[in-house]
């Protein structure tokens, strides 16, 4: 938890900065696709291509720096395959990603490398399995936060970002009661969480 509010602490400071900040800003509407797995210990896993859409606000910093927050709708998801039979499982978040940018300006483009972190909350969840789906979506942890590292392309109003992305907020929640198959799939999964490989597009205007 202190973590989390560490975090919290961190973004609000980054978007309270970018209000106050000077430079060149831009609005814009972003997308692209999430390539999402669970690690989850001695359990088979898949990726899973979800997306994610959003809004996004950039402030152009000197000497290179940039600070960019958006606001997205990700879905996240994996696929288990084998111990607990076939599962299929993904958690649509609501998520703040205020992102830390740096880059040369060459005119015609601007590359750059990007560190983001985020938070988000669980909107809705999906299961598929053979076996009792209530367990699964009773356990799923609705809070998220993690961060994610990669580099991007802007090219006039388009940029491109491919990142990694490491999540620290476990994908269930400990649970001390309920029924057993409850208590199974909590146990199971304890220490696992979401983590992968995104890629966005978007448009600033």
């Amino acid at each position: 938890m202190k973590r989390v509010l560490l975090l919290a602490v961190i973004m609000a400071a980054v978007l309270s900065f970018c209000v106050s900040a000077e430079g060149q800003n831009r609005w814009g509407v972003m997308g692209g696709a999430n390539f999402s797995t669970a690690k989850i210990e001695n359990i088979s896993t898949k990726t899973l291509t979800r997306f994610h859409a959003g809004l996004t606000y950039r402030v152009d910093l000197p000497l290179g720096f940039s600070i960019q927050p958006s606001l997205l709708y990700s879905v996240k998801g994996a696929a288990i395959d084998g111990q607990l039979q076939d599962v299929d499982f993904s958690v649509g978040y609501l998520e703040l990603m205020p992102s830390v940018q740096w880059g040369p300006d060459l005119l015609i483009f601007r590359p750059f490398l990007d560190v983001s972190p985020f938070i988000g909350y669980g909107l809705n969840t999906k299961v598929k399995t053979e076996i009792n789906k209530e367990a699964f979506q009773n356990s799923l942890n609705r809070l998220e936060y993690g961060v994610g590292v990669g580099v991007g392309l802007d090219i006039w109003r388009i940029q491109i970002i491919g990142r990694y992305n490491w999540n620290f907020g476990g994908i269930v929640a400990a649970r001390e009661g309920g029924n057993l198959t409850d208590q199974v799939v909590a146990g199971v999964m304890e220490e696992s969480n979401f983590g992968g490989f995104t890629l966005t597009a978007a448009i600033l205007f």
